[in-house]
């Protein structure tokens, strides 16, 4: 029987240039993280890097780790725990069983899972949806939410879904993606060519005509006026990136309905990113005789901004009588959902999805 508040899993933070080790008990880091080289190039170097990382955690532990559970860029065989071709992985050309390769040298069960679906179970067990929750029962408000749609905005354009607890993995492992979803203004390209740090730094090129090349936290340092630059372009590119995402998000949350989460380092521009989100979100649509719908049937909120969060937690149910009772029942009249940044942060957020993935597997 695992014991919550004593045993460890082992986390990895896969990325493209390097591997970051730690180990959680309980939704807690217990190890000063490590870092290793990731050699993307070199498969034995690679591997090595990566039982070298996950020993040198090891040993910092008072007892033996019960699992390895960690995120690991697509495509791949999650079930199988094979990693199949990555753009930024050439050493993994063909297809790596990395899952049972880890299980092999460590005597562990291990499990890898897409960045997003964990950042998503992350938020959904210690993030967004308790502290929103918790917000609606201090404001004496009955609602709660119970699902959560997370995305993710960086190299790409990530996704996870969590219904009820439970992490939406699909037959195929495809769950909760969103990358690959129809752009607003080409439904030839896919979202994520709007959605990304390429996406900003193309928008910036397009709205200033400088193509000087600038990072996204250059081009958001003009946008505060931190730095010079065409500041109205520089807005304007989140912007505009905001409303692609609410586009996609939209189209998801018809099928989802739950809370939104944002994460990656784009947020970090979220005071831009999210106005135009919520204003396509809160959009409209029309039949072909011209009758108009809303753009979800649910109103969206901005939980960044004080004065959305305070209508958002406002108590609009309303208490109705049972026919031929004298017991009553909670009509819940006013659909709303909120779009929040995470406060976890991206990393920490996946570590603890996928301590939890792995407990859950195990328990």
């Amino acid at each position: 029987m695992y014991k919550k508040d004593k045993e460890a899993v082992l986390t990895l933070d896969a990325g493209g240039t390097s591997f970051v080790f730690s180990a959680i008990v309980d939704n807690k880091e217990v190890v000063e993280p490590v870092c290793f080289s990731a050699y993307p190039g070199d498969l034995k170097m690679c591997l090595n890097s990566m039982v070298t990382g996950f020993r040198n955690v090891m040993n910092k532990l008072d007892a033996k780790p019960i699992a390895i559970s960690f995120a690991f860029p697509g495509p791949a065989d999650y079930t199988n725990g094979v990693i199949g071709d990555l753009p930024n992985f050439p050493a993994f050309r063909g297809g790596v069983a990395l899952g049972p390769f880890l299980e092999e040298e460590f005597g562990l069960p291990v499990f890898i899972n897409n960045d997003g679906n964990l950042f998503a179970y992350g938020e959904a067990i210690a993030g967004a949806l308790p502290e929103i929750n918790r917000e609606l029962e201090s404001a004496g408000n009955p609602k709660r939410y119970k699902n959560l749609l997370a995305v993710t905005i960086g190299t790409g354009f990530g996704g996870g879904v969590v219904i009820d607890g439970k992490l939406l993995l699909g037959d195929n492992g495809c769950g909760g993606n969103v990358w690959l979803s129809a752009n607003k203004y080409d439904n030839q390209l896919i979202a994520e060519e709007g959605v990304s740090i390429r996406a900003v730094k193309g928008l910036y090129r397009e709205f200033s005509g400088d193509e000087t090349g600038y990072t996204p936290k250059e081009i958001f340092e003009i946008a505060e006026g931190a730095r010079t630059g065409k500041r109205e372009a520089a807005i304007k590119s989140f912007e505009k990136l905001g409303e692609i995402a609410g586009f996609t998000i939209s189209e998801s949350l018809n099928i989802v309905d739950g809370i939104v989460v944002i994460g990656g380092g784009i947020a970090n521009a979220h005071k831009y990113i999210l106005p135009a989100m919520i204003k396509e979100m809160n959009g409209f649509r029309k039949t072909a005789k011209s009758d108009v719908f809303p753009r979800l049937q649910m109103k969206a909120y901005n939980l960044e901004d004080e004065e959305d969060r305070t209508a958002f937690l406002e108590n609009e149910s309303v208490t109705i009588p049972i026919p031929d009772s004298d017991r009553t029942a909670i009509y819940h009249s006013a659909k709303k959902i909120g779009v929040i940044t995470s406060k976890l942060g991206t990393s920490k957020a996946i570590a603890i999805g996928a301590y939890n993935f792995a407990v859950n597997q195990l328990s």
